[in-house]
C-alpha cells in the first residue's frame, strides 16, 4: 500500500489548496460545488446558492491522506471544508473514488449560506447529495412566516436522501421551539413526531406518516397522514384552518377555507360555510398583483332556508332570502407621483355583514356603522397635492335610511405652494376644490317642541320630514344636486428683526361658486323649499383678507433644560361673509374650537362656510425641553370679533357656531398642554374654558405609553350641552385599552369604551351594563413557537335601542408557527332573537 500524506505546514494546521491541484480538493469540492440548487429554504440538505465559478476551496485538516490502493481521499482530525459560504466540519471526511460516495463521519455538521444546519454522527452520500443516508439526523432550518423569523427543526435517528429529491426521515420529529436551555432533554411546548416524515423538495411540501402531535410531551392528537407546506413556501394550494360556527339564527356549521395558488401573482381563495339553519354560505375571493398594484374582488351570497330567524318585525329594504355582498380593493401606482384605487362594497341589505359575523375592508369600525365605497385618484409633488375621489356611502344601522346618504361625484381638491416672484418673496399658494353631490331625500332633525314635524313610516326606519322652517329644526342634508367650485390664492412672508420679533404678514383672495337644484319630489321633500326655494340657483361668493401675525419667542436656560416663551397675537381684516344659509351646507358642517385652529385664517372644517369680519386672536406658547429628556408644551389664547358681522352667530341652515365659543364677540379660552416624562410616555389635555366663569366647556385628556410592564392607552372627553345644535344633555366618555406583560411570554390585554353619562343621568342605578359602549378582556401566550390568545367581547349591535343591544363573544386562537393555526368564535347570547326590527 502507497500512501501520501500531506501533513500541516505551519502552526494552526492550515492547509491550502488549489482546486486544479490536489486530487482531495476536487473530489470533495464536487460534494460542495455540485449539488443541484434549489429555491431557499426548500431542501435542507441540497446546496441552497448558485456556487461562484472564481470561488476558492479551502480545507483546514491535520492530516490530508491520498490512498491509491483503496483509491480514496481522506481529510483526518478537526476537518474544516469552506466554499462560498458554505462549511462542512467532521471528525474524518472520505471521498471512495470507486462508488463517488463521500463519508463524513463523526460530529459531521453542514452549514449552507442561509444558516441551515445539518448535524449527524455520519454522513453517507453520493458525490452530488443526490442519494445517501444520514444518521443521527438534526437539522436547524431558518423560517421567516409573516414577517416572523425562527428556526425549524428536524431530528431522526435515521434519514435517506433519495435522487435529490425526497429525505425521508424515519421516526422523525419537527418543531420549530427551541430546546430548553436548563433541561435540553426536556420535551418542547410542542412537537410533530411520525413514523416517516417525508421532505419533497420538488413539491415543496412535508408529509407525515402516522403523526402524533405532542403538547409538551403530551399527546394531543393523532393524525394517520397529513401533510403542510415547506416552511420557506408563502403560498401553496391546500385548506386552511376551519371555524366552527354555532349560532341560534345561522345553525350549526363549520366554515373551511380552501386557497388556491394559481401563479405566484394571483390566487384564489374559498371560504364556503355550511351552516344548519340557512344553508351554504359561499365566499369567494380573488387576488392578483400586477406590476403596477394589485386588486382584490370578493363575492360572498346564500339562499337562506330560514330568514324567519332573525326576527325582523320590518326587513329592511333589498331584504329577501337572497342575500350577500360583493367588494373590491384596488391600489395601482401609475408613476412614483402617481396612483389610483378603489374601494368598493356593495350589499343586498345592510344588516347582511352583523348577520353572518362577516369583515369586510371597507366598513368602519368594529361596530358596523356604514360601508364607504369610493374611486380615487391621487398625486403628490414636492410642493404640490391632488385628490380626486367619488363616494357612495351605505348606512348599516337600524336608523339609517339609504335615500339621506348622497352620491359623490366626484370631490376634487388641488394644492401648490411656491416661492413669491421678486422683491414680494414669501410663499404663494394655490388651493382648488371641486364638489358635486346629489341626494334623493332630504333628512331633518328637529330640535324643539315648536317645530313642526311629520313622522312617515319607511321601508325600514322612521325618518322627519320639516314642513316649515321656524329654527327649531336643522337641514343635515337637502335634496336635489348640489355643485360647487373654490379657488384660494395666498400669500404670507415672514420677517424676524433684529431683536428676534417675527413678522408675518399675509393675504388671500377665495372665490366660490355655488349651483343648487333642488328636489321637491316625495313627501319626504316637503319641506326643502323653506330651506332654499323650489328654483334652481347660482350664487356667487368672494372673500378677501389681509392679516399679520407676530410672534416673540424667548429662550433660556432653566432647571436643567431649555425653555422658550413665545407670545402670539394676529389679526385678520375682511368682509362680511356673503349667502349664509342660503344654500347647503355639506363640508363645513363640524366645528370645534380648541388650540388646533385658533391661529387659523378661516376656523369653518370646509369650503361651503367662509369665515368674514375683521378679528384678531392671542395667545402665549411654552415649550421645555429637559437635559433629562423631559418634554412640556402648553397653549393658551381667545379669539375676538373686532368688526363686522361674526360668521359664528350667523348660523345657517344647521346652527354651525352655536354654543362653539366663537358665537359671541370675546370668544372662550383654549388651551393644551402636552407632558412627557421620559421617552415613551405622554400624558396630554385640551379644553375650552367659558369666558364667564371659567368652567370647563369642552375637554379631551389622554394617556399613552408604557409605564414599566404595563402599556395603555387612556381617552377621556366631556363636552357641554349644546342644545341648538341637539344635544340636551351632556357628553361624557372614557376609551381605553391596556397590555400588561405578566413575563415574558404571558400577557392580559383588555379594552373598554364607557359612556359616562348614562351612568351620570341615573347615579341611582349604579354603573349598568348599557354604559359599557364595549368591551374586550382577553389573554395571551406567546414564544418562538406558539401563540395562544382567548378573549371576550361585547360590541353594540348597531342602532339597536331595545331587547338584546349586544353582540357577545368568545374568540380563541392557537397558532404553532409554520405547522398552521386553529381559531374558535362563538357569541355567547342568542343573537336576533329579541332584535326590535
Amino acid at each position: 500500500m502507497r500512501v501520501l500524506t500531506a501533513r500541516r505546514r505551519d502552526g494552526d494546521g492550515r492547509v491550502t489548496v488549489g482546486l486544479a491541484r490536489m486530487a482531495l480538493a476536487t473530489a470533495l469540492g464536487v460534494v460542495l460545488l455540485h449539488a443541484p440548487a434549489y429555491a431557499q429554504g426548500a431542501d435542507p440538505l441540497a446546496s441552497q446558492v448558485s456556487t461562484d465559478p472564481n470561488a476558492r476551496l479551502l480545507v483546514e485538516a491535520d492530516e490530508l491522506v491520498y490512498d491509491n490502493d483503496s483509491n480514496t481521499v481522506s481529510a483526518v482530525g478537526n476537518v474544516e471544508m469552506n466554499y462560498d459560504g458554505r462549511t462542512l466540519q467532521a471528525d474524518r471526511v472520505v471521498y471512495d473514488r470507486d462508488t463517488s460516495r463521500v463519508f463524513a463521519e463523526g460530529n459531521a455538521r453542514l452549514t449552507q449560506a442561509d444558516g441551515t444546519i445539518v448535524v449527524g454522527e455520519r454522513f453517507e452520500l453520493t458525490d452530488d447529495f443526490s442519494s445517501g443516508f444520514i444518521d443521527s439526523l438534526r437539522v436547524e432550518q431558518p423560517v421567516v412566516e409573516a414577517g416572523r423569523t425562527g428556526t425549524g427543526r428536524f431530528t431522526a435517528p435515521r434519514a435517506e436522501r433519495i435522487e435529490g429529491r425526497q429525505v425521508v426521515f424515519q421516526r422523525g420529529t419537527y418543531t420549530t421551539c427551541e430546546p430548553c436551555a436548563e433541561n435540553p432533554s426536556r420535551p418542547p411546548l410542542w412537537q410533530v413526531k411520525a413514523a416517516r416524515i417525508i421532505h419533497d423538495n420538488v413539491e415543496r411540501t412535508i408529509y407525515y406518516e402516522n403523526a402524533t402531535v405532542e403538547f409538551a410531551g403530551v399527546p394531543v392528537a393523532y393524525l394517520p397522514y397529513f401533510w403542510s407546506p415547506d416552511p420557506s413556501v408563502r403560498r401553496k394550494t391546500g385548506f386552511l384552518a376551519p371555524t366552527p360556527i354555532v349560532s341560534s339564527t345561522l345553525g350549526n356549521g363549520a366554515r373551511v377555507p380552501f386557497f388556491i395558488n394559481l401563479a405566484p401573482n394571483y390566487d384564489l381563495t374559498l371560504r364556503p360555510a355550511y351552516l344548519s339553519r340557512q344553508g351554504v354560505l359561499a365566499d369567494v375571493e380573488w387576488r392578483h398583483r400586477l406590476l403596477t398594484g394589485s386588486y382584490a374582488i370578493r363575492a360572498v351570497g346564500i339562499f337562506e332556508n330560514e330568514p324567519e330567524a332573525f326576527n325582523r318585525v320590518r326587513p329592511p329594504e333589498g331584504y329577501d332570502d337572497a342575500r350577500g355582498m360583493v367588494e373590491s380593493v384596488g391600489r395601482f401606482s401609475i408613476n412614483p407621483r402617481w396612483n389610483f384605487g378603489w374601494d368598493v362594497t356593495l350589499l343586498s341589505d345592510r344588516f347582511f355583514l352583523e348577520d353572518y359575523d362577516l369583515t369586510s375592508e371597507n366598513v368602519t369600525s368594529t361596530f358596523r356603522t356604514e360601508a364607504v365605497s369610493t374611486v380615487y385618484m391621487t398625486g403628490q409633488g414636492e410642493r404640490s397635492f391632488f385628490d380626486a375621489r367619488g363616494y357612495y356611502f351605505e348606512g348599516l344601522s337600524e336608523a339609517d335610511f339609504q335615500k339621506h346618504q348622497p352620491v359623490v361625484h366626484p370631490v376634487v381638491d388641488y394644492d401648490r405652494r411656491f416661492a413669491g416672484p421678486g422683491a414680494l418673496g414669501g410663499e404663494i399658494g394655490i388651493t382648488a376644490n371641486f364638489t358635486s353631490l346629489t341626494r334623493e331625500a332630504a333628512m331633518f332633525q328637529p330640535l324643539g317642541a315648536n317645530s313642526r314635524t311629520v313622522t312617515t313610516p319607511g321601508l325600514a326606519a322612521d325618518y322627519t320630514t320639516c314642513v316649515s322652517f321656524d329654527g327649531d329644526c336643522l337641514a343635515m342634508g337637502l335634496s336635489g344636486s348640489y355643485t360647487r367650485v373654490s379657488a384660494e390664492a395666498s400669500w404670507r412672508r415672514r420677517f424676524i428683526d433684529a431683536f428676534g420679533q417675527s413678522w408675518t404678514p399675509f393675504a388671500y383672495l377665495r372665490t366660490d361658486g355655488v349651483w343648487f337644484s333642488p328636489s321637491l319630489r316625495g313627501y319626504e321633500n316637503a319641506g326643502v323649499a323653506s330651506f332654499t326655494g323650489s328654483e334652481d340657483d347660482f350664487y356667487g361668493r368672494a372673500m378677501p383678507a389681509v392679516g399679520l401675525e407676530y410672534r416673540y419667542p424667548l429662550a433660556g436656560r432653566i432647571a436643567g433644560g431649555t425653555q422658550v416663551i413665545e407670545p402670539i397675537a394676529q389679526i385678520i381684516a375682511r368682509p362680511n361673509e356673503m349667502h349664509v344659509g342660503q344654500y347647503p351646507n355639506e363640508d363645513a358642517q363640524s366645528l370645534v374650537f380648541d388650540d388646533t385652529n385658533l391661529f387659523e385664517w378661516d376656523k369653518f372644517s370646509g369650503f361651503d362656510r367662509a369665515e368674514g369680519g375683521v378679528r384678531a386672536n392671542y395667545g402665549i406658547q411654552y415649550t421645555f425641553n429637559g437635559d433629562n429628556g423631559v418634554y412640556v408644551h402648553a397653549l393658551f389664547g381667545q379669539s375676538v370679533q373686532l368688526a363686522g358681522q361674526n360668521s359664528f352667530d350667523e348660523r345657517g341652515l344647521l346652527n354651525v357656531g352655536a354654543g362653539s365659543g366663537l358665537d359671541d364677540r370675546v370668544s372662550d379660552y383654549v388651551g393644551r398642554i402636552e407632558v412627557r416624562p421620559y421617552s415613551g410616555l405622554r400624558l396630554g389635555a385640551r379644553a375650552r374654558f367659558d369666558r364667564d366663569d371659567f368652567s370647563v366647556d369642552r375637554i379631551e385628556a389622554d394617556l399613552t405609553g408604557r409605564i414599566g410592564n404595563l402599556t395603555t392607552s387612556v381617552l377621556y372627553a366631556r363636552l357641554a350641552p349644546q342644545p341648538d345644535l341637539g344635544f340636551t344633555q351632556a357628553r361624557e366618555g372614557v376609551n381605553a385599552s391596556a397590555r400588561l406583560n405578566l413575563n415574558e411570554n404571558w400577557y392580559l390585554t383588555g379594552g373598554v369604551a364607557l359612556d359616562i353619562a348614562r351612568y351620570r343621568d341615573d347615579p341611582e342605578s349604579g354603573l349598568s351594563s348599557d354604559a359599557f359602549t364595549s368591551l374586550v378582556v382577553g389573554a395571551g401566550y406567546i414564544d418562538e413557537c406558539t401563540s395562544f390568545t382567548v378573549a371576550l367581547s361585547s360590541t353594540p349591535i348597531s342602532g339597536a335601542t331595545t331587547g338584546d343591544r349586544y353582540n357577545r363573544k368568545i374568540l380563541a386562537r392557537l397558532e404553532f408557527f409554520t405547522l398552521g393555526e386553529v381559531g374558535f368564535e362563538q357569541r355567547l347570547n342568542q343573537d336576533g332573537q329579541d332584535r326590535p326590527l
